[in-house]
């Protein structure tokens, strides 16, 4: 395998734990491992075995908990191997801020913004997995990947195709930006269906393998709602360009339309190391040890409209899109909020949304992605709004 340049490429990754950064490090050892690449540092959160056995594995010079509870665990599973070891959300940063020429940006959720940023402002190319670095401060991440002199590049499997499908010096002649979705676990089912649905089975995806966070995200459609304000910055299109449509197979995994009529679309198996090991070579592209599509087994790719009623997770993306400043932020971490007493059985599945809506009714006008401290404090108000109206459900369940 060729990276580019004799010496090992240094790669930071931000998530190693999760779905995105084992994957990222399987398509590392497929593509070379440490005769091809330098880590520089891994992060991850609770699971310190799982952690501690990826740095030794990769051969990390330095691994991070985010947990500074977990610190003495961490540094005593890595005890005389020569890995430097640190905890803490600061140490997040301090790790995105070594240098390296790649860093995969896979933390989830609010916690990702500062370490990701951090590592744009220094000029890194960034393969961007953590949605809400352009959710919550799209202007401003966008502006500090610009200002640093790296390159953004796509790992979603939606906006990767969406990448890969863009042509040269035609971003004038983009008519609109597709994206697909599967539909999840509950795409034929009515409300009355979903309202009663547990963390278990919303969590169980007929196609993709993923974490509990993106797994119910994806049934609920929250996932996808993310995807489209996402969409519109990484690729500078108008909330009149993005369009979803329902695709069951998830083989189609998005199109671009142009002007003339043409529509590109990229096609793969579902799996993520495909995204992932395009990031890690763009331009290039390598061989990877994935399931190859077979047309013939395949028989038939079918589309439909999404349903916003069953759904409302698409409509506020779009209120979001139309609103602009600060709403894709507050509308993140009030879903945030909401998942996670969904998750705990405080409310129904449905509430989530009608608990996302409420906050970003409430918080319309807050202002605008400018600095950290404004995201932050959009996330902070939207949060505590949220929590309030989960004990109001409480009480009147």
């Amino acid at each position: 395998m060729t990276t580019g340049s004799k010496a090992p490429r240094r790669l930071t990754i931000l998530g190693s734990t999760g779905s995105i950064g084992q994957n990222t490090l399987d398509v590392i050892a497929q593509l070379g491992g440490r005769e091809a690449f330098d880590i520089a540092a891994i992060t991850g959160h609770d699971n310190i075995d799982l952690l501690a056995s990826q740095a030794k594995a990769c051969g990390a010079a330095l691994a991070v908990t985010a947990n500074e509870d977990r610190y003495q665990a961490l540094k005593g599973a890595l005890a005389g191997t020569g890995i430097a070891v640190a905890a803490g959300r600061n140490a997040l940063i301090e790790a995105a801020s070594i240098p390296s020429d790649w860093v995969m940006a896979a933390i989830v959720g609010t916690a990702g913004l500062a370490p990701t940023l951090e590592a744009a402002h220094r000029g890194a190319d960034i393969a961007l997995a953590n949605k809400e670095c352009l959710v919550s401060a799209g202007e401003l991440f966008v502006r500090a990947v610009s200002e640093g002199g790296g390159r953004l590049i796509p790992v979603d499997s939606e906006h990767s195709a969406i990448f890969q499908a863009l042509e040269d010096d035609q971003q004038h002649a983009v008519e609109r930006i597709i994206l697909t979705a599967s539909g999840g676990p509950f795409r034929t089912w009515t409300r009355e269906e979903m309202a009663n649905v547990t963390a278990a089975t919303a969590r169980a995806h007929p196609n993709w393998s993923m974490g509990l966070k993106i797994s119910i995200g994806s049934a609920s459609m929250f996932n996808k709602a993310l995807e489209m304000i996402e969409a519109k910055h990484l690729f500078n299109v108008g909330p009149d360009q993005i369009e979803v449509v329902v695709h069951p197979q998830s083989v189609v995994h998005s199109m671009v339309g142009y002007t003339d009529g043409s529509v590109l679309a990229q096609l793969g198996c579902p799996d993520m190391r495909t995204a992932i090991g395009y990031a890690l070579t763009y331009p290039s592209r390598t061989r990877l040890n994935v399931d190859r599509l077979d047309f013939a087994k395949l028989a038939r790719l079918d589309f439909e409209a999404p349903d916003e009623v069953r759904f409302p997770a698409l409509r506020l993306a779009r209120t979001a899109l139309e609103r602009g400043g600060l709403q894709g932020a507050v509308m993140n971490a009030a879903e945030e909020i909401a998942f996670q007493a969904f998750v705990d059985e405080r409310i129904g599945f449905l509430e989530m949304a009608d608990i996302a809506e409420a906050v970003m009714d409430e918080m319309i006008g807050v202002g605008s992605a400018e600095t950290m401290d404004a995201v932050f404090a959009a996330d902070d108000e939207a949060r505590s709004r949220a929590a309030v109206f989960v004990k109001q459900r409480e009480k009147a369940a």
